[in-house]
């Protein structure tokens, strides 16, 4: 699960973590006389320049336009306009961007130098690892690319956790002095406690910056959450913006299916993610796209195979379906009912083809051959991946 950058920061100074003043602006209502109230109010707190943000779950929101810095307030009024409610293209949004439907006004900083950190779990080393960079600003992953001399990682071994002496190995990469150096363990620690206490999959704080004062602040923060583990943290589940999220993610997260959009045309409904991942590997193998990779699970009813059909005919890419089942907790008879109820309920206009095998597979074919539905059967996955890549071009 994904946060916005402002709600990144209220959960971080919980924690102590220094981060600018600011103020959350949604759509509805005049967007610009709202900014400009949001903004004499962080004057009044003695903001000078005024940064307005759109609040999207992508980086590099500065270079599509995203991030405006603004000297006065028709500034402000004029950047809030432009932001709310433009589509962001980034290279983390895909060709077709994000809409803006919330901005963050933010005090300016004083700046004196830019860093990188981040926070990551590394199975590789069996422990969390945390990443820091004097090219602060830039992506990281551009920095990996052009400069990895310039990214110092330092593993934290999970038994032992946050130690003093880590802080001081940041530090002296990022090449502070003596007394920023106190600053820098402790800010660090603060985050590596926030990593761990919030259960966090990733932290990365792009740009930490180092203030003419001499203190360390965050000025962009990006958290994200292991989802097995959010049964602990109602305030995070509470942060979740389901605007940012694809509309078949958010219905299939509402029943159980785990399911994740991707860029073909073939729809793909398997039992297990192994067997899904094999599946389409074999579809493209045979010269296919995969439109998504949805698990129903091992103990699906008819009811949720409905729904991860409705699911899979959300997307107006789709131009066959799979359906792959190896029956054992999962019966083949029963899987066979979800698919003519689902195919007779939303009116199947698309190709569909069906492997079963396992428990009750005979019963399972009987069912779909005598369902009158022009369903085509296949024998095995090769068979399967053949007739749904034929299928699909030929729509």
């Amino acid at each position: 699960m994904n946060i916005h950058e402002y709600q990144a920061k209220q959960l971080l100074s919980k924690f102590g973590v220094r981060v600018s003043p600011g103020r959350l602006i949604e759509e509805g209502g005049n967007v610009e006389d709202h900014a400009e109230n949001a903004a004499k109010e962080l004057q009044r707190e003695g903001a000078g320049i005024i940064v307005v943000k759109a609040q999207v779950h992508a980086g590099g929101r500065g270079k599509a336009g995203g991030v405006k810095v603004c000297k006065d307030l028709p500034a402000v009024r004029a950047a809030a306009k432009d932001i709310m409610g433009k589509t962001l293209v980034t290279p983390q949004t895909g060709a077709q961007g994000k809409v803006v439907h919330k901005i963050y006004l933010e005090a300016g900083s004083d700046i004196d130098k830019e860093f990188y950190l981040g926070i990551v779990t590394d199975r590789s080393v069996d422990s969390v690892v945390i990443m820091a960079s004097t090219e602060g600003g830039m992506e990281i992953e551009e920095v990996a690319h052009k400069s990895p001399e310039k990214i110092v990682m330092v593993p934290v071994d999970p038994t032992t956790g946050y130690q003093a002496f880590h802080g001081r190995k940041i530090a002296k990469a990022l090449g502070l002095t003596a007394e920023q150096t106190k600053d820098c363990v402790k800010t660090v620690g603060q985050l590596f406690k926030a990593y761990m206490d919030l259960d966090c999959s990733q932290l990365e704080i792009n740009p930490l910056i180092l203030k003419k004062n001499g203190e360390l602040h965050v000025l962009d923060a990006k958290m994200n959450f292991d989802d097995n583990a959010l049964y602990r943290h109602p305030e995070v589940v509470a942060m979740r913006d389901l605007l940012e999220e694809n509309p078949q993610d958010v219905e299939a997260s509402k029943f159980d299916l785990a399911y994740i959009a991707l860029d073909g045309n073939i729809g793909c409904l398997v039992n297990g993610a192994g067997l899904a991942m094999a599946t389409m590997d074999i579809i493209k193998l045979n010269g296919g796209s995969p439109a998504n990779f949805l698990d129903v699970g091992g103990g699906a009813s008819k009811e949720k195979v409905t729904h991860a059909f409705k699911i899979i005919l959300q997307d107006p890419k789709v131009k066959a379906i799979l359906v792959n089942i190896f029956g054992g907790i999962m019966k083949c008879d029963i899987i066979a009912e979800g698919v003519i109820a689902a195919a007779k309920e939303l009116q199947l206009k698309v190709p569909l083809v069906v492997r079963l095998e396992g428990t009750n597979v005979e019963k399972g074919k009987e069912i779909l051959s005598k369902s009158g539905l022009k369903i085509t059967p296949a024998d095995d996955l090769g068979d399967a991946a053949k007739k749904v890549v034929a299928a699909a071009k030929n729509q």
